[in-house]
């Protein structure tokens, strides 16, 4: 390197579309390379977004809301732990508690991997590692979702023919763990062996290029997917719900309906992951100020999704899942 050669730390700002120092200096050279160090960190909605946002206040209203979301989870499993036994006397609530745990478990390790891939120092092998741990648990959730949703739609529609235990925890096991295993595998092996980039060393996250190309697809179709399984199965719910009164007719009844419909979306939409709808509008072309509220939304009800679960996985009512 010549001595009249300057070092520069830049990156790449989304709004001017330019390089900009901002925020980066040169820290050192070690092993004839250079470390620069930036103070960007990475808000949340960078996990379905196709550039990393660049929005006031959106870093500090992940890390609050990240902040919440860990913290309740911790709650919401020490409470599990004291009164599992007395809430799992049946099959029903035994799978119930099961996948709610499980959702909270891969919530709350999905949560603490993003918080920890945000420091601006870090180095490419742990944002590897981190890319990877984010991938699976964040596709770990989900597929608990879904097997919450299967395990309900499966009670409304078989009322007589009760799920056998072993049965229900071979199927969610597989589908909890051994899937997300396989797609995110998958998914690094295919890009290793392609020479592609599996995830942005900026971002620590996967990585997108244009239209179902870049590994952040291996993320958004199984989540999209899931998501509108789990959409079917609330609606579902509902119409189970209203076709059960139809046969009064009375004001009672009618208002008795409405709210055990209100109580289903209230309890449902953040376990079932429908607030992620709002990620999928950023993938949309839309103007530029839809974007930005869409951006907003997301963040600050799916940062805050662990303070959703505690909240609805304690005063859950038994009318929703139907338990006898």
């Amino acid at each position: 390197m010549a001595q009249d050669s300057k070092i520069l730390c830049v990156f790449w700002n989304t709004t001017l579309k330019e390089w900009s120092e901002e925020g980066c200096k040169w820290k050192e050279m070690v092993n004839n390379r250079s470390y620069c160090e930036c103070t960007h960190l990475t808000s949340f909605s960078v996990l379905m977004s196709k550039t990393p946002p660049n929005l006031p206040f959106l870093d500090e209203i992940t890390y609050v809301g990240l902040g919440m979301s860990i913290c309740s989870l911790l709650v919401f499993l020490f409470i599990e732990a004291l009164v599992w036994s007395a809430v799992v006397k049946s099959n029903l609530s035994h799978f119930r508690h099961t996948a709610l745990v499980n959702i909270s478990l891969c919530l709350l390790l999905a949560d603490c991997s993003f918080l920890a891939s945000s420091f601006p120092s870090i180095s490419a092998t742990w944002c590897l590692i981190l890319t990877v741990t984010k991938h699976f648990f964040f596709l770990a959730m989900f597929c608990w979702m879904l097997c919450l949703s299967v395990m309900l739609i499966h009670q409304l529609i078989f009322v007589f023919h009760p799920l056998r235990k072993r049965v229900y925890l071979l199927f969610s096991t597989v589908l909890g763990y051994v899937c997300p295993t396989v797609i995110v595998a998958a998914t690094y092996v295919y890009y290793k062996y392609t020479e592609n980039p599996y995830y942005d060393t900026k971002t620590c996250w996967l990585t997108y290029d244009g239209l179902l190309i870049g590994s952040i697809h291996s993320f958004l179709l199984p989540v999209g997917t899931i998501v509108l399984m789990n959409l079917f199965s609330m609606c579902v719910v509902i119409m189970t719900l209203l076709k059960s009164n139809i046969p009064d007719g009375s004001k009672a009844d009618e208002n008795e309906t409405a709210k055990s419909i209100l109580k289903v979306v209230l309890f449902l939409t953040p376990v079932f992951g429908i607030t992620w709808v709002f990620g999928f509008f950023v993938l949309i072309d839309l103007n530029q100020l839809m974007v930005n509220v869409m951006h907003y939304a997301f963040t600050i009800i799916n940062s805050l999704q662990g303070f959703f679960i505690l909240l609805t996985g304690c005063f859950a009512e038994k009318k929703v899942f139907v338990d006898h």
